[in-house]
């Protein structure tokens, strides 16, 4: 094999030497050869040989060869469109809440029948809640006069739901013993001595009243006091309740005499009866009373009375007298629906539920409802979340957030790294372990804990949310330099032995210039590949703060918070387009950081990769 191998050597020195042999007679034979340049292929100043890159270029040229690189390059550019572009191109903002109209049962009124007295107090007189208390007590007591803030009053009860009120005015004290009374006149009061014997003849009797001179007396009893007194119409109660057909005619209705009037004809049976000169009807169906205004021949709706009392839920609902009249026939009658016009003439359809003895009227209403969790459409491409706003919007206000968030906190890491791992590691000795020591105190600070308890004390003081993100940046970026100044300093540590520092050292450069002009440049690519790959565990760490609730809050918007309605079993499984886009882009966004990061790690160092 050697012999073989040694033959077909010379025979290809032989050939060569009669090429070069030809090549020369032909450049002798060539006319002109004395001003033909000679040929300086090869030589270190020919300029067509292969230029030398730069280490810049070959870098630029091993990323641009990873198509793993350039994929996750790609997708950041996408996300940045997206987050910055789309925002502006988007109609709608962030906080935008959308609305819908739709119509829904909803309780519109309520209804219960009435059994506990009712007070309407004459006019120039006062008889106050207090007092009423007590009427209520001593009609259950059987007792026939109650006193309330000094005062005596009685009451006369007309029929079973009717009462009238009157105020005692005490004329006398009288001490009675046995048979001997004495009498204790009220001011401008003369007790004459027929007066003293009705008296005494009616006390003897046990009786509460007696007259004299056509006028009735009260006897209080109070314990051992006995007065004589007078009365005079005070107020009156009963269960049913007044509404005016007109509003003008409001207070009318509710006033002393009307009510005074219409209770007086109801407890004895009369079907008219006359006030102030103008003569109204009665006319009484079951619960419910109408109350017309006669004049002539023609009957006019004046007030309806009823014990059911029926009010609007709302304070801006006006029900009027005939809604109220056709409720109470429709609760009185044991109805479950009723159909009553609204203002302008429509028939509404009314639903009347029971609940624990009071009526629920519910009434199909057009409202303004939050548009939640609107499924895709053209308007909304992603739907609206659980807020009534767009998802897509969110999604790219989100994004600024979430980037802003991971670069604003790597390159406070980097400052702050490479200011403590530069010093440590050039000067070394006393100041290097000073530092280092520093660094371990800091590890040992329990990181999610930290970040917990700096998220709930933002919660507690109420933080603006716009400034809650700077706080949350420079929160992130305070607990996460510690690794990037280590590497500084042993980066530092190899280099800063080597001939070009020495030539510094020699030169007298100042040792800020050394460190930050000489040693720091050498150990940016790799700061550069390990920042690039920190922006994703960073983004990671922000979105998991916003879905634990302690990180970005509403109205701003990041893919974390967004993705904090997965916390919902109800939203995960039935609204799938609140939580899955934001889960999406998180997962492209970090995975095209470390696409990235991975393609600078073997752009700066190839060797790394065999």
């Amino acid at each position: 094999m050697d012999k073989k191998r040694r033959a077909a050597q010379e025979e290809l020195d032989t050939t060569a030497r009669e090429n070069t042999k030809e090549t020369m007679e032909d450049s002798l034979n060539t006319p002109n050869n004395l001003n033909h340049e000679p040929d300086r292929s090869g030589t270190l100043d020919d300029e067509k040989r292969v230029k030398v890159l730069s280490p810049g270029t070959m870098v630029f040229k091993r990323f641009i060869r990873n198509r793993l690189a350039i994929t996750g390059f790609v997708i950041l550019v996408i996300m940045f469109l997206f987050s910055f572009l789309g925002g502006v191109l988007m109609p709608y903002s962030q906080s935008q809440v959308f609305t819908k109209t739709d119509f829904i049962i909803k309780d519109y009124a309520g209804a219960t029948i009435n059994t506990e007295l009712r007070y309407t107090v004459k006019e120039g007189e006062t008889f106050s809640s207090s007092a009423f208390s007590q009427l209520i007590l001593a009609k259950n007591d059987g007792e026939l006069f109650f006193s309330s803030n000094d005062k005596y009053f009685t009451y006369a009860i007309e029929n079973e739901d009717f009462f009238r009120i009157k105020e005692l005015d005490i004329l006398s004290d009288v001490s009675a013993r046995k048979q001997l009374y004495a009498y204790r006149n009220a001011p401008g009061f003369d007790l004459s001595a027929d007066m003293r014997s009705a008296f005494e003849l009616a006390h003897s009797e046990q009786k509460d009243k007696f007259t004299f001179d056509n006028k009735e007396y009260n006897i209080i009893r109070d314990g051992l006091k006995v007065m004589i007194a007078s009365e005079k119409e005070t107020a009156l109660a009963s269960p049913r309740i007044y509404d005016a057909y007109e509003q003008n005619d409001i207070r009318f209705v509710e006033s002393y005499a009307f009510r005074n009037a219409v209770e007086e004809a109801i407890s004895r049976n009369l079907t008219s009866f006359t006030l102030d000169a103008q003569e109204y009807s009665i006319q009484e169906d079951g619960r419910n009373t109408t109350v017309y205004k006669v004049s002539g021949n023609d009957k006019t709706l004046f007030a309806n009375i009823s014990d059911i009392v029926v009010n609007a839920l709302s304070v801006d609902v006006f029900l009027t007298v005939d809604y109220k009249a056709a409720a109470r026939e429709a609760i009185i009658n044991g109805g479950k629906e009723f159909i009553f016009p609204d203002e302008e003439g429509n028939d509404i359809e009314y639903r009347i539920v029971l609940v624990h003895n009071t009526y629920n009227i519910k009434r199909s209403t057009q409202t303004h409802l939050i548009d939640m969790y609107r499924s895709p459409d053209e308007e909304h491409l992603l739907g609206t979340d659980q807020n009534g706003m767009d998802v897509l919007t969110r999604l790219m206000y989100g994004g600024r957030i979430s980037l802003l968030v991971g670069f604003v906190v790597v390159f406070l890491e980097m400052m702050i790294g490479i200011v403590v791992g530069g010093i440590s590691g050039y000067f070394g000795g006393w100041v290097d372990t000073m530092l280092m020591r520093f660094v371990d105190l800091f590890n040992s600070v329990p990181y999610w804990p930290i970040m917990i308890i700096v998220g709930s004390v933002m919660d507690t003081l109420e933080v603006n949310p716009y400034t809650r993100v700077f706080l949350l940046m420079f929160i992130l970026g305070l607990m996460g330099w510690t690794g990037i100044a280590r590497v500084v300093r042993g980066q530092i540590l190899a280099l800063r032995e080597q001939d070009f520092m020495v030539a510094t050292e020699a030169t007298g450069i100042r040792i800020s210039r050394r460190i930050f002009r000489h040693l720091v440049p050498n150990v940016m690519p790799l700061l550069i590949v390990q920042g690039t790959m920190s922006l994703g565990s960073i983004i990671l760490t922000e979105a998991t703060l916003s879905f634990l609730g302690l990180g970005v809050k509403y109205p701003i918007a990041s893919w974390g918070s967004i993705i904090t309605a997965a916390s919902n079993p109800y939203v995960v499984t039935n609204f799938w387009f609140i939580w899955i886009p934001a889960g999406l882009l998180i997962l492209l966004t970090v995975l095209g950081f470390n696409f990235v990061g991975d393609g600078l790690r073997d752009a700066f160092d190839p060797k790394m990769k065999r």
